[in-house]
């Protein structure tokens, strides 16, 4: 799945300038620019090319149906359960900068058919990774949640992240899922993938 670059603009260019806010706009609109391309490639390998039968080589040849795209919206459940829903909404969750909550519940969803034998090792990058106070992909939870949890990944079983995994999940659901489906990217892929249905 393509990542995002940001170009990361000089800000010693910057310096100087008397209107500063005016410059950091234009940053801001430059990596609005980035994702919206970085998106824009990401969603025609997800579209199928009806027109052209061209199949993009860095595409995983997965074609989407308007179906498929329209049951995303019934539950965010629904959305996850699909390989193609999980990779257009972890894009959407990048443009917000949260997607460490997709990464996370994945990444617990992976934990869970983990051999007993291989279980520490898991646990131990999960919480590294995730859960622990400086952790790169820090997730939002409260302080009790993640002493909990450190504690729970000291001796791992199969459900030592559930209560993490879980809260995150809800605050998916009731954050950025609303949004996503309210969003440029979900309703254009669904309007392309409605209009090539019926041609």
């Amino acid at each position: 799945m393509p990542g995002f670059f940001f170009s990361h603009n000089n800000m010693s260019e910057l310096n100087g300038k008397k209107d500063s806010k005016l410059a950091e706009g234009k940053v801001h609109k430059k990596k609005q620019k980035a994702f919206g391309a970085d998106l824009k490639s990401y969603l025609k390998c997800m579209v199928p090319h009806i027109e052209s039968g061209i199949k993009t080589s860095n595409c995983r040849n997965v074609m989407l149906s308007a179906e498929e795209v329209i049951q995303w919206s019934q539950s965010l459940e629904k959305l996850l359960a699909s390989q193609s829903g999980q990779g257009v909404f972890r894009e959407f969750l990048k443009s917000e900068f949260s997607e460490e909550n997709i990464e996370f519940w994945l990444a617990c969803e992976d934990y869970k058919k983990t051999k007993s034998d291989h279980l520490h090792g898991k646990a131990e990058r999960i919480y590294k990774e995730f859960v622990q106070s400086d952790a790169i992909k820090q997730i939002n939870i409260d302080y009790q949640m993640r002493e909990a949890t450190a504690k729970k990944a000291q001796d791992p079983t199969h459900t030592s992240f559930d209560e993490a995994q879980k809260t995150v999940y809800i605050l998916m659901e009731r954050d950025s899922y609303p949004r996503f489906l309210k969003s440029k990217s979900y309703l254009d892929l669904l309007k392309q993938l409605q209009t090539n249905t019926s041609k």
